[in-house]
């Protein structure tokens, strides 16, 4: 780091400023409120950051604006015609009441059929569809996990999934046991690829000190 100021103030919007041998700046908008950071040469003050991050304040503003109105989808019934995700699809959902061993099965690109017992209320079809989840993140993550472990240079952690209210996703580095949330199911595979990597960095740097999020940066810039 630069004895600079690691946040710049720019037309209002704090900036977070990491230092570090880089050629070119990087610049990222983070979810989910559109925290903004920044990573150029030790070379550039303060001042040349600035100006760097006015130049793009457009579209740091269009960013902030599309992760701050992301509609949150509200608690579903569970009935038939609903809209469901997973791994970043958008499916209808049909309720199919023959209490069929196969929780989920699709019907073209569109249609999401749920298999329950008969007579199941929302709660059961709930739990249903949430163990589907499960099964999905249990195929996923062991693969990450071993891929990333070698290229970070750290020893597979233990893993689970559960429901999480406020985090995507935590890291236990004293335990080498790192929390994943079962939403992840629902988002895009690169989001649960990004979460993934970001706990087990933890099993690097405990805390989200520059260091971690230099080491961010080093394993995925993009």
């Amino acid at each position: 780091m630069s004895i600079n100021s690691p946040v710049v103030s720019v037309a209002g919007v704090d900036v977070a400023v990491v230092r570090k041998d880089i050629k070119n700046l990087h610049l990222g908008v983070y979810p989910p409120f559109g925290r903004i950071r920044v990573a150029v040469s030790p070379s550039l003050d303060d001042d040349a950051v600035r100006l760097a991050v006015v130049s793009r304040l457009t579209w740091i503003r269009k960013q902030r604006k599309q992760l701050q109105s992301q509609a949150r989808q509200t608690r579903r019934q569970m009935v038939d015609g609903e809209t469901h995700y997973a791994w970043d699809r958008k499916y209808r959902l049909r309720v199919i009441e023959d209490g069929g061993r196969q929780p989920v099965s699709f019907k073209g690109t569109a249609r999401l059929e749920l298999h329950v017992p008969t007579g199941a209320d929302r709660e059961v079809r709930e739990r249903r569809l949430a163990a589907w989840y499960r099964c999905e993140l249990k195929v996923a993550i062991p693969k990450l996990v071993s891929a990333w472990a070698p290229v970070l240079g750290v020893d597979e952690p233990l893993w689970a999934v559960r429901r999480m209210k406020t985090k995507w996703g935590t890291c236990k580095p004293d335990q080498a046991k790192i929390w994943l949330n079962l939403e992840l199911a629902k988002k895009p595979p690169e989001c649960l690829e990004y979460i993934v990597v970001h706990e087990m960095v933890h099993l690097l740097e405990r805390n989200h000190t520059e260091r971690f999020y230099t080491l961010m940066e080093h394993f995925m810039p993009h």
